[in-house]
């Protein structure tokens, strides 16, 4: 079991990576609208997913949102929450917005928690309190500083952790829920793509390398959505936790160092807080220190 858990790390280091490493993927597409792009993930993920549970004989499974009205109130809100939080991403990448994004993904872990918190009554101890509080003032800091709020995180935060909160309670796995939740909105993007297609000059002009990439858009999104979920049944949820922190830190390095995105005192200070907030929380898990082999009484 231990040797099965070494290998499965695999799975969830090479999904995070790849989710780190998207923001290179979208700047190759800063010709297209960011709304263009949504629809275009949207339709090709739901394509690309069709076929591997069309390959798998899950359809059963997928159409389980048709048997209930909560079932379809719940994907629905699935997928509003997810097509949201992917159209703000790919705005912010394609406007220089990554360093905040990445402060998004680093807020969303603590975010959950207070959501888990007040919505499903989990129990919170000192130590997420403390971690939450201190994330909190790395935001209130920022917004002091910039004199707004950083909204891109903030949004990509909320609509995240609540896209997780949903997932929760939908009694689907990640494969076939991901699948109902593209096939709900897949035809709203394949009237959207028609009329840009007729009634737009853009693609035209558009390199055939442009429109490969946006083609295959649909499998830069699902793929590591796959290998995650691939890695979620051979890992703990303590290793994940620690996984995820990679993808954000990769997109922040590339946003710093390869587009040159400022990198102020401020943002130094408030992502000193949430990573600290960030280290706090995961060192106080009492699986945390089992992983490392000290016992907490």
């Amino acid at each position: 079991m231990q040797e099965r858990s070494k290998l499965g790390i695999i799975y969830p280091l090479a999904a995070y990576t790849i989710w780190g490493l998207l923001p290179l993927y979208w700047k190759q597409l800063e010709a297209i609208p960011a709304t263009d792009i949504l629809a275009h993930r949207i339709f090709w993920s739901f394509l690309f997913l069709a076929v591997i549970i069309l390959f798998r004989k899950q359809w059963r499974e997928t159409s389980v949102i048709f048997k209930s009205k909560k079932s379809f109130l719940t994907i629905a809100s699935a997928s509003i929450l997810i097509s949201i939080n992917w159209l703000i991403y790919i705005w912010a990448v394609n406007n220089g917005h990554i360093v905040e994004a990445s402060l998004g993904y680093y807020i969303n872990p603590l975010l959950t928690i207070l959501l888990g918190s007040a919505v499903l009554h989990e129990k919170s101890d000192k130590w997420q309190v403390i971690s939450i509080i201190l994330a909190f003032t790395g935001v209130a800091y920022l917004t002091y500083q910039h004199g707004s709020l950083p909204w891109i995180a903030l949004t990509l935060a909320v609509s995240f952790a609540i896209y997780g909160l949903v997932k929760k309670i939908t009694p689907m796995g990640p494969l076939t829920g991901l699948t109902a939740e593209t096939m709900l909105v897949a035809p709203f993007a394949l009237v959207f793509l028609t009329f840009q297609l007729s009634a737009t000059t853009t693609y035209s002009e558009l390199p055939g390398t442009t429109l490969l990439l946006v083609t295959l858009s649909g499998i830069a999104t699902s793929v590591p959505l796959l290998l995650f979920a691939k890695g979620a049944k051979s890992v703990t949820l303590t290793t994940l936790g620690f996984v995820q922190y990679l993808s954000p830190s990769i997109s922040l390095a590339i946003g710093i160092f390869v587009f040159s995105e400022p990198f102020t005192s401020a943002h130094k200070i408030s992502f000193g807080l949430i990573w600290s907030a960030l280290f706090i929380y995961t060192i106080s898990r009492r699986e945390v220190l089992k992983l490392f082999g000290i016992d907490k009484h």
